[in-house]
């Protein structure tokens, strides 16, 4: 094979000028000022999107230790004292505790549900090659894009004829079946991520599927169930749709029910201490909860990029 060899530049005439290519040289003195503003900036918009969400939670939670009195005529001032008593009437006498415990009820029925049935159907789809399974996967996904407000007249006959109309455990079923989309969807693409060469060898060994699953895939898949998990106890614990048009019983209502009713018989009453003290309640488990697991949070998502 031949190379083509290119030709030399002819050597330069004496007394020619040559002309020299000015090539703009970026000085470690001007990256480092671009670098400072670059930071700056950044920060800054860190900052401000810092207080615009702090700001209303400190407020909230400085309300509901005021009286009403307070309230209104300085809104923005901190407590003469801490009325506890706010708390307390709100979780007595607007039935909080009622609402609490359903919720505790459903979302943690609901969350395990989902995260064992999501992660062994997205084990099977990411290891698994057999006739239909992009067509499974791609139903999955479609689930995704369908909007909860068109199913809920067909949900309420469906849920009707089964009898678990106005039950826990018929709104456990529903919650399972709203979040697998976005569960298999998840926990699918992160197992994909996880090294085969641990499976074989304990099939090597003898372990059977199931217990390869339970007891060697699925603790490698701890931060992606952190994850998923955290994102599905957020939307089912704030849910307000599914359980206003499925669950009417008083004695069975959620905690978003029961805020709903509370904002309602409290804005007659005048309590809006007691309000503020129940809203409190609805948030700080959702709170507590992100900031125990945020970094597992982190780690879930970037677990994928990181193979």
């Amino acid at each position: 094979m031949k190379t083509t060899e290119t030709p030399a530049p002819p050597p330069a005439e004496p007394g020619a000028s040559v002309s020299k290519v000015d090539v703009p040289v970026s000085t470690p003195g001007r990256r480092k000022r671009e670098g400072t503003v670059l930071n700056v900036f950044s920060h800054g918009v860190l900052v401000i999107w810092a207080i615009m969400v702090v700001t209303p939670l400190l407020w909230a939670v400085m309300t509901s230790f005021k009286d009403d009195g307070s309230i209104f005529g300085s809104p923005w001032a901190l407590p003469d004292r801490l009325h506890f008593g706010n708390w307390a009437r709100a979780w007595t006498e607007a039935n909080m505790s009622g609402y609490f415990l359903n919720t505790v009820l459903v979302v943690g029925g609901s969350l395990i549900g989902t995260l064992v049935l999501g992660s062994m159907a997205a084990y099977v789809l990411a290891r698994f090659d057999f006739p239909g399974n992009r067509f499974i996967y791609y139903l999955f996904i479609g689930g995704m894009s369908f909007p909860i407000m068109l199913a809920l007249v067909p949900l309420f006959y469906v849920v009707n004829n089964m009898g678990l109309l106005n039950t826990i455990h018929g709104l456990i079923l529903v919650y399972i079946a709203y979040s697998l989309p976005f569960t298999v969807f998840f926990l699918t693409a992160f197992f994909r991520t996880l090294p085969t060469s641990v499976a074989e060898a304990a099939f090597v060994d003898g372990a059977s599927h199931t217990r390869t699953f339970f007891q060697i895939m699925l603790p490698m898949a701890k931060p992606g169930l952190i994850s998923v998990g955290i994102f599905n106890f957020l939307g089912q614990w704030n849910q307000y749709m599914l359980p206003t048009v499925l669950n009417t019983d008083p004695d069975k209502k959620v905690l978003t029910q029961g805020l709903v009713q509370l904002a309602v018989s409290q804005g007659y009453k005048g309590d809006w201490s007691g309000l503020f003290a129940g809203l409190v309640m609805a948030m700080l488990p959702v709170l507590g909860a992100y900031i125990i697991f945020q970094r597992q949070v982190v780690q879930g998502l970037t677990a994928g990029a990181l193979k």
